[in-house]
């Protein structure tokens, strides 16, 4: 009877144990606060036009040498200016021998939408599956961030806020839907984001954020080192004929592969991190009405949106490079934290080298807490945005960009899982290189190249709960 009592009591004590080994975590963050932003764009201007459309979202009777101007004000209850809301779910099962399995599944919720969850490809942020070994490292396959992303997380002041004025991870989370374009009283929408690639500071214009159909690697801590990789692709099996303004490009499919390298060094409170990665994307459709891309068409348009912004997961534009990296310190002296940044990003046309994109910019910024409960950053940058045969090879004139912008923050925090937040930040663009010609001629394409000068400012009031 005892044998059987402890045989019993053994049985349960192992299955006990064999169940304590696997376990799923529900995690996520609601982000909700008071927004306010403004922002004024001056488009282009030319004395002696013969174009009704002298500037972007902005019309103007002919000739008469108008300057195209859109401006917003803008305060609303919104969410998502620090952090953006989301619901997830996370698991891992220990198998034994120092090898693990888990996964997690996240999902952007809507606090004051009327939609509060949805699982759609708009608001699905991560899903993956993968196998870890202790001493080794781990990888995963599925919806995962991008290594440039991973790096920035890690290197950034404001911790990827999605408030305007930094321009590393530019965000224009606080214009919402009332953004300009409208504000002239012109039925364009959407003003800020259709043009905001032409400000240099837009929505994550920098760099790509997460992918599908992603492989991710990821190694153990190696005397300070630690590697990441990454392989995604939707397919292989595109092809394409003719050349720029002859011909059409047929066949295939659309073709979707990228891969990123990227390695970080820890050495006492110094991190140091260099990433480096690549997507190219190569189709026959969305090249225009007759299937050809003429000469001097841009490989970026103004009305469609460069690869990655808003972080979606696949590519935007097809028969395109594009190549993105990123580099960064930082130090924590005690008393505070030091940020310096580098990123930049090139997209280039397969069809005509000529057509590109290439962003630029610099960030430096500290991070501290000031009193055990109140936390706060600053950060500044400089930057450069500029586009290849975007305009008549004719006038000679590459459309060019400097921006600037700057961020203040702060955390009150009410404990470990809630803070209240207020973020303030500018940002702008000081200098613009377009195409204009006189003597009677038209503006060529004005509409195609964004405002001449930009400047927005924003501020957030809100409170975080992480659960």
């Amino acid at each position: 009877m005892k044998k059987s009592l402890l045989a019993l009591a053994a049985a349960g004590a192992f299955a006990g144990a064999a169940q304590a080994q696997s376990s799923v975590t529900v995690y996520g963050i609601l982000d909700v606060g008071f927004v306010g932003a403004s922002a004024k764009a001056n488009g282009n201007t030319n004395a002696g036009t013969t174009s009704a459309n002298v500037g972007p979202g902005n019309t103007a009777p002919n000739g008469t040498g108008a300057i195209s101007s859109a401006a917003v004000n803008t305060s609303s209850f919104g969410e998502s200016a620090e952090t953006t809301s989301r619901l997830g779910f996370r698991g891992n099962e220990d198998l034994g021998g120092g090898l693990g399995a888990f996964f997690t599944i996240e999902s952007a919720v809507s606090v004051n939408g009327q939609n509060n969850f949805s699982w759609g490809a708009a608001s699905n942020r991560l899903a993956f599956v993968g196998l870890s070994k202790k001493g080794v490292g781990q990888f995963a396959i599925g919806e995962q961030y991008t290594v440039v992303h991973n790096a920035a997380a890690a290197t950034d002041p404001g911790q990827l806020n999605n408030m305007p004025g930094n321009v590393i991870y530019d965000k224009m989370a606080a214009f919402g839907n009332t953004q300009a374009g409208q504000a002239n009283g012109t039925a364009t929408s959407n003003y800020y984001t259709q043009y905001s690639q032409f400000f240099g500071q837009g929505n994550n214009s920098s760099y790509t954020v997460r992918s599908g159909n992603m492989l991710t690697l990821k190694t153990a801590p190696m005397a300070g080192f630690v590697g990441n990789a990454f392989y995604m692709t939707t397919g292989s099996n595109a092809s394409q004929t003719g050349q720029v303004g002859q011909g059409a490009v047929t066949g295939g499919q659309n073709s979707n592969n990228g891969w990123g390298l990227g390695v970080d060094y820890t050495w006492q409170k110094l991190l140091a991190t260099a990433n480096y990665q690549s997507f190219k994307s190569v189709g026959p459709s969305n090249l225009g009405a007759n299937g050809v891309i003429a000469a001097g068409t841009p490989a970026v348009g103004a009305t469609t949106t460069v690869p990655g912004f808003g972080g979606a997961s696949q590519l935007g534009i097809t028969n395109t490079n594009d190549t993105q990296q990123y580099y960064a310190l930082t130090y924590d002296f005690g008393i505070l934290k030091a940020y310096a940044q580098y990123i930049n990003r090139t997209i280039t046309s397969t069809l005509s080298a000529n057509n590109d994109y290439n962003r630029s910019a610099q960030q430096i910024g500290v991070r501290s807490f000031i009193t055990p409960k109140i936390e706060s950053w600053l950060s500044g940058g400089t930057g450069k945005v500029s586009f290849g045969n975007l305009v008549n090879t004719a006038q000679g004139n590459t459309p060019t960009a400097n921006f600037v912008g700057w961020q203040l923050g702060t955390n009150y925090w009410l404990s470990k899982r809630t803070n209240l937040y207020g973020i303030y930040g500018q940002q702008g663009q000081n200098m613009r290189s377009v195409a204009t010609t006189t003597g009677g001629n038209a503006v060529a394409n004005a509409a195609n190249y964004g405002p001449v000068s930009y400047n927005a400012s924003s501020y957030a009031l809100g409170v975080r709960h992480t659960f």
